[in-house]
């Protein structure tokens, strides 16, 4: 297999996306469970392919900004995307928790009813009543936590930075959601199957 072929220009070999595979799992864990460290690495175990691969292409294109995956994306070729992100679907590792329970049932309210009076929709109308995502739009069931808390906290400075960022949409309602509310919202999923 030549190298052109890994840059994208012809099939890539399953040696070279094995290997990508085991270079994503060193930060997002064994099993695609995610990883809380100095640096919280968020559960792609079962993540929608789809929304894998669309991430992965904000990175190239500079759409996403977080400076340890655009440095990783520039290793990763056109050929190896879809291949990765089948396979990340495919693991099943079980939830990480550690989110503080008492706030789970308010979070449970926000992501089943929303917030009307503060402009916050059901989670749930677009990640479903699981919250298992379809297509481009992520899993949240199992996710980290701390990731969930960190991403909606942070959500206008590190995503939508860009009219063609479809996840801007999440902007406006990561704005509206007060440190606590994201909390219990973090809480629930985080203990979703």
């Amino acid at each position: 297999m030549s190298h052109a072929a890994d840059r994208g220009k012809g099939p890539v070999s399953r040696q070279s996306i094995e290997s990508k595979i085991e270079y994503c799992l060193i930060c997002h864990g064994t099993s695609g469970q995610g990883f809380r460290g100095y640096y919280t690495m968020p559960r792609l175990a079962g993540q929608q392919p789809q929304y894998i691969e669309n991430q992965l292409h904000a990175f190239k294109e500079g759409r996403r900004l977080n400076p340890i995956m655009q440095n990783v994306v520039t290793g990763i070729s056109p050929g190896m995307i879809q291949p990765l992100a089948e396979y990340l679907r495919s693991l099943n590792a079980a939830p990480h928790g550690g989110g503080p329970t008492e706030g789970a049932g308010l979070g449970k309210r926000i992501f089943e009813v929303g917030l009307p009076d503060a402009n916050i929709p059901a989670c749930a109308v677009c990640h479903g009543p699981d919250a298992r995502g379809t297509r481009q739009i992520p899993r949240l069931a199992g996710q980290l936590y701390w990731y969930v808390t960190k991403t909606l906290t942070n959500f206008s400075r590190e995503r939508g930075q860009r009219g063609e960022d479809s996840s801007g949409i999440m902007a406006p309602v990561a704005r509206n959601l007060s440190p606590a509310q994201i909390s219990a919202v973090a809480a629930y999923v985080s203990s979703l199957r």
